[in-house]
């Protein structure tokens, strides 16, 4: 049995910087949401576990993920698990993370979990994927890693401006760090509760503070970020640590103005292509 699960990337609608924890990571506040530009993976049989991705070699967080999985007593039949890779690569869009979510979506179909793997592994992983298990609008806490869900905003749709250079999450976060972009403990528990309060997109501050750290290592961002604005969009933001730019668009019309915006920026930016939200049903495991 093959099987096929969309792998949508995402994008922050806001994302707060908070103190360094414990662990290390930084304290985050953010409102992920899915988009249609994803990824394709399948499981198929295969003589032993196997991971193809073109442009991507040795292990990565989709091995991490299988053998997760058969260390936590996950018995399905060796499987090779192919990726068609259409989200930017080290662009901020949680493209691996897609990755290994999907996988983790589609792994009890062919054999069964023991409850709370699922989440548990997610979390292990890294701080996107608990988010991309059930794609959607989702407020994380945490490291990113503690997730709820949201209630859909009004129609809206999205520009994805890739570039044609990717970002260290890390490198990020120390430039943050460098530039003093993290915000106070209060501060940070101020804008939690005002998200969790969350009516609609009126509401919403489309803030990204890791994006002064994203422009400092990569002034260029700027200019994607004006020339989205000059396309029409309402907000230009970074995706999390960045590169990718998007422009975020309102109401009924909100489709068609991403793509004409799309379709201005193709020259400039070829990889320039209008996205949708998404949610949980899109994602839904495929089998053939």
């Amino acid at each position: 049995m093959k099987l096929t699960a969309s792998a949508p990337g995402k994008v922050n609608l806001c994302l707060f910087l908070g103190p360094v924890r414990s662990d290390g990571r930084h304290e985050l506040v953010t409102v992920f949401e899915s988009v249609s530009l994803a990824d394709e993976v399948s499981l198929a049989p295969a003589p032993a576990d196997q991971v193809r991705c073109a442009g991507v070699s040795g292990v990565n967080i989709v091995t991490r993920t299988l053998d997760g999985l058969r260390a936590r007593g996950w018995s399905a039949p060796p499987v090779r698990v192919l990726i068609d890779k259409r989200i930017p690569v080290a662009g901020g869009m949680g493209g691996g993370s897609a990755d290994a979510a999907a996988v983790l979506r589609m792994a009890p179909v062919l054999a069964p979990v023991a409850e709370g793997v699922i989440d548990e592994l997610a979390v292990s992983l890294g701080a996107d994927v608990p988010s991309q298990l059930a794609p959607g609008l989702v407020l994380g806490t945490g490291a990113g890693d503690v997730v709820s869900p949201l209630a859909p905003l009004a129609p809206h749709a999205f520009v994805i401006v890739p570039q044609t250079f990717g970002l260290s999450t890390a490198e990020v976060y120390r430039e943050a760090d460098r530039l003093g972009l993290a915000r106070e403990e209060a501060d940070l528990a101020g804008r939690l509760s005002s998200l969790r309060g969350l009516r609609g997109e009126a509401d919403l501050p489309f803030v990204n503070d890791l994006e002064p750290a994203a422009m400092s290592l990569r002034p260029e961002i700027g200019g994607a970020l004006e020339a989205v604005r000059e396309a029409g969009a309402e907000h230009a933001m970074v995706s999390g640590s960045g590169p990718t730019v998007f422009g975020l668009f309102h109401g009924s019309e909100a489709p068609a103005l991403a793509e004409a915006a799309a379709a201005r920026l193709a020259e400039r930016y070829p990889g320039a292509r209008p996205a949708a939200p998404v949610s949980e049903e899109f994602a839904a495991p495929r089998g053939s």
